[in-house]
């Protein structure tokens, strides 16, 4: 099954891989969100850290619960902050460490399409966030083509030979986020798509990091050389290159709503 294999064990290595691209659809997320300073956050599925230091640097928080499930990327999110306002914690997102209504506001960047019961994960949200206090995801649009690896994925479907996408896929869409935050009992819920770009210095830089991608990793190398080659030049031909340097788009999937006083 897919979820017994997609692990993010380095978190160095997923810096470059996801933890750029989650800055770039996390300022956009947050500006969206507007958040006022001095919040308590819990960061639900934090990884490496990528988006709790974007917290730090744009929210002014009061202080950020880290959760993640990888002692490895909680051990890299741990390195990496020295502001002194997050712990990181290794924990479940449908069982949160935390008491009810004991934070201003929860988050999962990049993360619901992972948690095995979405509704779960957000039910464990909208209780352990204060009346009034907002509940918010961003995902990318995994099933519309949104995903930042999506020209090599496309190409593995065509040959057949599809990789393994999040578990939890259709929790993506953007409908499907509206309902899971209404039938969580969340009010004034809005949803919104965030697209971004990322530049890479070459095609080479491009594929390198496409290959750190972990459902990438399960398919890729188990082709021979020649067909991995013929992928490889089919993606050049999808992608934009711009004086050299390779310009990739993403889309992402955004929502919030607030807990009822």
């Amino acid at each position: 099954m897919a979820e017994q294999q997609i692990r993010f064990t380095d978190g160095a290595g997923y810096e470059r891989m996801m933890g750029i691209w989650s800055r770039l659809a996390g300022e956009v997320f947050l500006d969206w969100l507007s958040p006022r300073p001095g919040l308590v956050w819990a960061d639900i599925g934090c990884g490496n850290g990528a988006f709790t230091e974007l917290l730090v640097e744009r929210c002014a928080p009061a202080k950020i619960h880290g959760f993640d499930p990888s002692p490895e990327q909680l051990a890299y999110a741990r390195q990496r902050h020295t502001a002194g306002l997050a712990t990181f914690i290794q924990g479940d997102a449908m069982a949160l460490p935390l008491a009810d209504a004991s934070v201003d506001a929860a988050t999962m960047a990049l993360v619901i399409f992972f948690v095995p019961e979405p509704a779960r994960g957000v039910a464990e949200m909208a209780r352990v966030v204060r009346p009034g206090g907002t509940v918010s995801a961003y995902a990318w649009d995994l099933l519309g083509g949104g995903f930042p690896w999506e020209p090599v994925h496309a190409e593995l479907r065509a040959l057949g030979r599809p990789a393994p996408l999040a578990p939890q896929a259709e929790a993506s869409r953007i409908e499907n986020l509206q309902r899971l935050w209404e039938e969580a009992g969340l009010r004034s819920v809005e949803t919104r798509a965030i697209s971004v770009e990322r530049v890479f210095p070459s095609f080479e830089d491009f594929w390198a990091t496409a290959q750190l991608s972990a459902t990438l990793r399960l398919v890729l190398p188990t082709l021979d050389p020649a067909t991995t080659k013929d992928i490889r030049e089919r993606v050049r031909a999808r992608t934009r290159a711009e004086g050299g340097a390779l310009v990739l788009t993403a889309r992402a999937n955004a929502v919030k709503g607030v807990v009822p006083s």
